[in-house]
């Protein structure tokens, strides 16, 4: 039977070639060439190394586990009070079919605020990687479970050639050999990505076994500041949170709680 991640990676490929249709590569390429300050590299490192408290916060509108978390979020309402917040850094969802973001979520995100952004999505293009450098974003994630180590390092280089960081994700000690030189942070997803269930354990079992020499993260699944706490001790310096924020009403203001209480 096939799996969630199979299915969001089959409608990806045909989310891109629509895309493609509408404007190519090197339609993004020269946009891109005459974009001014385009180079963000060492930006979302930066951010993370000097936060207090490492918290990425996510901008998600429904996953596929969860269905709607809060169907009628707008970036407006949303980006401008993360940022005030004192998020290290913000995940914009760009994946429309399964988590109701788009590419102007990311573009009206970096319009207002100078908080890092995070592409969050499913990078299975190099035309992703333009994509992501010509709306805002600061970093790219890659996801290890649907990209070979080949991909991860051809992407990661392409990604710093358009000066991005790169995030790369894994779930696993199966990829941790996914990691490389062109990989800038590792994350550690602790929901796998086939069923979607979390389990924060997943980040205790692979902190030891990431080089120390990239900042890692710890994704998904956290929702109380004891586990925040936990895990920096553990070594993580990231925490990358979504649905703890944006199932409220106020997910600007939900951040600032958990922030005031962590700190």
């Amino acid at each position: 039977m096939e799996n969630i991640l199979d299915k969001i990676i089959a409608n990806k490929k045909i989310e891109i070639a629509r895309q493609k249709a509408e404007c190519s590569i090197g339609m993004l390429q020269k946009t891109f060439e005459t974009l001014k300050q385009n180079n963000r590299r060492g930006k979302f490192i930066a951010s993370l190394e000097s936060s207090e408290t490492g918290i990425i916060a996510e901008f998600k509108r429904c996953s596929p586990s969860r269905g709607w978390i809060f169907k009628d979020a707008r970036i407006e309402d949303v980006i401008p009070l993360y940022a005030e917040a004192g998020a290290s850094a913000i995940s914009v969802l760009t994946d429309i079919d399964f988590f109701g973001g788009t590419l102007a979520d990311l573009d009206y995100a970096h319009k207002l605020t100078d908080t890092p952004l995070l592409r969050k999505d499913f990078v299975v293009d190099e035309y992703q990687l333009y994509q992501a450098a010509v709306y805002g974003a600061s970093a790219i994630l890659l996801i290890a479970s649907v990209l070979t180590i080949g991909d991860v390092k051809r992407f990661g280089r392409k990604a710093h050639e358009l000066g991005l960081d790169v995030l790369l994700e894994i779930h696993n000690e199966q990829e941790l050999d996914h990691i490389n030189d062109d990989v800038d942070v590792v994350g550690v997803n602790n929901r796998n990505l086939a069923t979607f269930k979390t389990d924060v354990r997943a980040s205790f079992d692979l902190v030891d076994k990431i080089p120390n020499q990239f900042l890692k993260i710890s994704e998904s699944g956290i929702s109380d500041v004891k586990t925040v706490i936990e895990l920096r001790s553990a070594g993580f310096k990231g925490f990358l949170m979504g649905e703890n924020f944006m199932k409220t009403n106020n997910p600007g203001k939900a951040l600032d709680n958990f922030i005031k209480q962590l700190l």
